[in-house]
């Protein structure tokens, strides 16, 4: 079971039941959707003006400690203390991860984009940082959706699924492996 924590999503809020439905199909569980427990502006960094996400991590662990998975999904701006903004950040084999829409919208690159193509980001970035969670670290493949992103342009240019070897990184319990 995955339990996803929409928080401070605002206009975005429409892209939870999309999401959902893609973890799923990926991974084969049950997604639960849950509010959070926990107040996100405990992870404000007011200098930045940004959301510390392993404050997030933290708050999103503490939250659902009986979830064998959990995923927060934001719409406000993270970063991580060595690089000025994250997409998402997650436990590399560990419980908790968290993406942001803040980042993946096209506006604020001058980018003319398709209404769609924020929730394709969005299922994207929400399979790498589960992805990590199973253990998985960045992939070279260019065809899958573990390599590494730096720019919006990254995330377009890869598909929304594992490759071979990383689908049987997270393949559920009792999959036959191919």
């Amino acid at each position: 079971m995955i339990r996803l924590v929409p928080f401070m999503l605002g206009a975005h809020e429409a892209l939870v039941g999309p999401v959902v439905a893609c973890l799923e199909r990926t991974f084969g569980e049950r997604v639960e959707v849950r509010d959070p427990g926990f107040d996100p502006a405990a992870a404000l960094d007011e200098r930045r003006g940004q959301y510390d996400s392993r404050r997030f991590l933290r708050l999103l662990l503490d939250d659902a400690h009986d979830a064998p998975r959990v995923l927060g999904m934001t719409g406000v701006d993270l970063f991580i203390p060595v690089l000025t903004f994250v997409f998402g950040e997650a436990q590399l084999g560990g419980r908790a991860a968290v993406v942001s829409t803040f980042r993946l919208r096209s506006e604020p690159y001058g980018i003319v984009s398709p209404p769609e193509r924020l929730l394709e980001r969005a299922m994207k970035e929400a399979l790498h940082e589960l992805g990590h969670t199973h253990g998985l670290v960045h992939c070279d493949l260019a065809d899958c959706v573990m390599r590494s992103s730096t720019y919006v342009e990254d995330i377009d240019a890869k598909p929304a699924r594992f490759c071979v070897d990383c689908a049987r990184g997270v393949a559920p319990p009792g999959a036959a492996s191919a």
